[in-house]
């Protein structure tokens, strides 16, 4: 299986297909509203913004197992996004990213990049992946490493 054999759902309710982005550097993070990494929605927006023609895209999954920081509805989440960040790239369906309803692109990736140690686990919100153009997982980031350390790393994988 590759990065591009998985869906999900957006908010909208449509199913998206992850082949929708092949030839795209991609960046998966998953998202809370009440969260105080929170903040970074208006770094992700901005790098979206900057690289989005050529050829990024960010692809955002909200979470609601990391303390309840993300309980909204499809259209609280929405929202949220729209009024506070401006955020214009996709946003999914709430995914669990752990436990035994792990979404599968969730199970994909950490199996692709684990985490500190070795370990599978998502530890909080705002946990991204980096894929490049052709589906390669290339590197797990922690909730605490900015979307602004992202954009460096992709910034070579835009220009192959």
């Amino acid at each position: 299986m590759s990065f591009y054999d998985y869906s999900a759902t957006l908010l909208n309710g449509t199913e998206q297909p992850m082949s929708a982005y092949q030839g795209k550097v991609v960046v998966v993070v998953n998202v809370a509203s009440k969260c105080g990494f929170s903040p970074q929605y208006a770094g992700l927006e901005a790098v979206y913004q900057r690289h989005k023609d050529a050829g990024l895209v960010i692809l955002g999954f909200p979470c609601n197992q990391f303390a309840n920081q993300e309980p909204g509805s499809a259209e609280e989440i929405r929202e949220f996004c729209s009024l506070n960040y401006g955020v214009t790239f996709p946003i999914f369906s709430k995914v669990d990213v752990n436990g035994p309803d792990t979404h599968p692109l969730y199970v994909y990736l950490k199996d692709q990049q684990p985490g500190f140690l070795g370990s599978h686990a998502i530890k909080w919100n705002f946990t991204k992946f980096l894929i490049d153009r052709n589906g390669v997982v290339r590197r797990r980031y922690a909730p605490t490493d900015l979307p602004e350390w992202v954009e460096q790393d992709a910034l070579p994988l835009l220009k192959a």
